[in-house]
């Protein structure tokens, strides 16, 4: 395993990602480079192409698991009739037991979407779930109300999710991960969506178990971060979320779209950019290749999206690889 750096216990975060999202989990490591001062990030692969690039780039504090080490017959079981996002999500409950039970004394596991980027340090979310006394840490989406989507998609964003490795951390793992298997599809169906919904009723049914975070303005996403710099004298961030965030093609990235965001948030955008920038730059040079996502050409359909009816709620920003950026 990856030493990490000396002074602090380490910090075990879990994440999985495909080779369209390469970018992203490079972007996501430089940030934990940047604020957590002792970490392993382990990464799912959830395939071959993105296990070859990560052990080629052999980042530190990275430890990689492949699809196959992780896959269990039920999970196999449920594969061919998921889409690939559905199977991710499906996965996603499966991911901190897997180090819980790899890694000998680990405390806790916090599991984090791939196009996170930490802006402070994960610390300050955490020491909130110590003084709480709970074993899992959920955070809200924290909606502003004209983009509330509680009820289709959940009051709760399984965006970053601690567990504790105590008995009332795996029981709540346990429930999860079995409901993930029965149903997890990309549909709204019986009070159901994905693996999302079915956090609504945690704080009621694992009561003493689960802690919601408190702070929701340290947890920003296109859909919250006008409201919040509306109301607050100043943001101090620990992440944010740039949901939708795509490279869709060799010249232009897709920052938002469906959110007005407002100007405030441009300095978390253009740092998030700098960081996607670089990270292109060196898949570029190492294999010649960018991950567009979506595929080649569909930003031109997007374009013509642009002007009808989706004014203030879409931004597009051309990139260059050496890094220098331009609007």
């Amino acid at each position: 395993m990856p030493s990490t750096r000396a002074g602090t216990a380490t910090e075990h975060f879990i994440t999985l990602f495909d080779r369209n999202f390469l970018p992203a989990g490079l972007c996501l490591h430089r940030s934990l480079m940047e604020q957590a001062p002792a970490f392993c990030l382990w990464v799912i692969c959830m395939d071959q192409v993105v296990e070859a690039r990560l052990r080629d780039l052999a980042l530190p504090y990275v430890r990689l698991i492949p699809l196959h080490e992780i896959e269990t017959e039920v999970l196999r079981a449920v594969k061919h009739d998921r889409t690939t996002a559905e199977y991710c999500w499906t996965m996603t409950p499966f991911a901190p037991e897997f180090v819980m039970s790899r890694e000998a004394g680990v405390e806790r596991v916090t599991y984090i979407d791939a196009d996170l980027f930490f802006f402070g340090p994960p610390s300050l979310l955490l020491e909130e779930l110590e003084r709480s006394g709970s074993d899992v840490l959920i955070t809200e989406h924290a909606y502003a109300p004209e983009y509330d989507q509680s009820a289709t998609h959940g009051k709760y964003c399984v965006q970053f999710i601690t567990f504790r490795n105590t008995p009332g951390g795996r029981a709540v793992l346990r429930w999860w991960r079995e409901r993930c298997v029965e149903w997890c599809f990309a549909r709204h169906e019986d009070g159901k969506f994905g693996d999302q919904k079915y956090l609504d009723d945690w704080p009621t049914r694992f009561p003493g178990k689960v802690h919601v975070l408190a702070r929701k303005d340290r947890t920003l996403a296109p859909w919250n971060i006008a409201w919040f710099q509306e109301r607050a004298n100043g943001l101090e961030p620990v992440f944010f979320h740039f949901h939708g965030f795509r490279i869709i093609s060799s010249s232009f990235m897709l920052w938002y779209l469906g959110y007005r965001v407002g100007r405030g948030a441009d300095k978390y955008y253009e740092r998030y950019t700098e960081m996607m920038s670089s990270a292109l730059a060196e898949i570029s040079r190492r294999w010649g290749d960018l991950p567009v996502f979506p595929e080649p050409g569909s930003w031109r359909r997007l374009a013509r999206l642009l002007w009808n009816g989706m004014n203030g709620r879409v931004r597009l920003r051309r990139f260059h690889l050496a890094g220098e950026l331009k609007s």
